[in-house]
């Protein structure tokens, strides 16, 4: 293959734009591994850096933090031809050019082999926003969380990352509770797995309180803002929130109170910088016992031409679930 298909990130003057183009291998970055992708998928930080030209560290850029698909060339002993891989996080999509593409060039050591248990389209269905929510989930298990101890709550739970997480703790056992502020998904959710559903206005502080009731064992978070201040205000006794997002703000208000009195956890969860012995352990759950239903209505398959408005769509929340990119 001798060219291919990109959307390419360029920038003249002070204007970027944002263009499908045809590429040549040379227009690569440096890599060990050359991959044939297969999908790629969309996620909040793909917006970020595509429409907003937020996190972008040089130009041109071929954004896309994930990519899955398989080795045509390999400048790696540990690497083959035809061997069939994931690849998320580190610079990918924001310092090195990333999944946009029908040909991708990277680094060996960001290379996770696929497990069995997965096919490329699950791998990218997944995504970082499965990965993320899988590393939520197991740091959840090892602060003590048990489907006995009590309900779970997700917000953000029509998003990639939420309604991910919706589903692994529902096929766990676990009572979840999904927060959202789109009140007509309601059906959805609870196809994920939810119990109940509630409004995000619900889960958001708005009065300042750092200790209320006790509602929850624990959390997943991809929000941030208020809606994490209610959470840390309203844990159980020993409770844990997985902080992995900030689709509601970056600022957190709270006080040492309900870490003191209640002995809570705030667990942060980075996909960026994971490191691999503890992100290879994560996918091969993810393709075991964490691997979530993969229900037709949680994906929405999209082509490069459509990739544009859907950056666009994510950004507004406009987006349900996982939307899974055709190389």
């Amino acid at each position: 293959m001798d060219t291919f298909q990109a959307l390419v990130l360029e920038k003249t003057g002070n204007e970027a734009n944002l263009n499908i183009r045809q590429l040549h291998m040379d227009d690569l970055p440096e890599g060990d591994l050359t991959i044939r992708v297969a999908y790629s998928s969309v996620n909040f930080k793909d917006g970020m850096v595509a429409i907003n030209h937020q996190l972008v560290e040089s130009y041109p850029l071929i954004p896309g933090i994930d990519l899955a698909g398989t080795v045509i060339d390999s400048q790696d002993e540990r690497y083959n031809e035809g061997d069939e891989v994931i690849v998320t996080s580190y610079q990918l999509g924001t310092g090195h050019s990333g999944g946009f593409s029908e040909v991708a060039r990277v680094p060996a050591d960001w290379a996770v082999p696929l497990p069995e248990g997965l096919s490329l389209k699950e791998a990218m269905i997944l995504g970082t926003a499965g990965f993320t929510a899988g590393l939520s989930v197991q740091r959840l298990k090892d602060n003590g969380l048990e489907p006995d101890k009590g309900p779970v709550l997700v917000t953000g739970a029509t998003g990639g990352v939420g309604s991910l997480a919706v589903n692994m703790l529902a096929k766990q056992g676990y009572d979840v509770t999904a927060s959202t502020g789109k009140t007509n998904e309601t059906d959805y959710l609870k196809k994920m797995g939810a119990k109940n559903v509630i409004d995000r206005h619900e889960v958001e502080d708005t009065e300042q309180k750092p200790v209320r009731g006790k509602k929850w064992a624990a959390a997943v978070d991809p929000v941030g803002g208020k809606t994490l201040q209610y959470i840390l205000s309203t844990l159980s006794y020993g409770g844990s929130v997985a902080t992995s997002g900030l689709t509601g703000g970056t600022e957190v208000s709270t006080s040492v109170l309900p870490f003191i009195s209640r002995g809570i956890n705030w667990l942060g969860i980075d996909s960026v910088k994971c490191p691999m012995e503890k992100r290879m352990k994560v996918w091969q759950r993810l393709a075991d016992d964490f691997k979530p239903d993969m229900h037709e209505e949680m994906v929405n398959e999209i082509s490069l031409d459509e990739l544009p408005n859907v950056l666009r769509d994510i950004l507004d929340s406009n987006v349900r679930g996982r939307t899974i990119v055709k190389l």
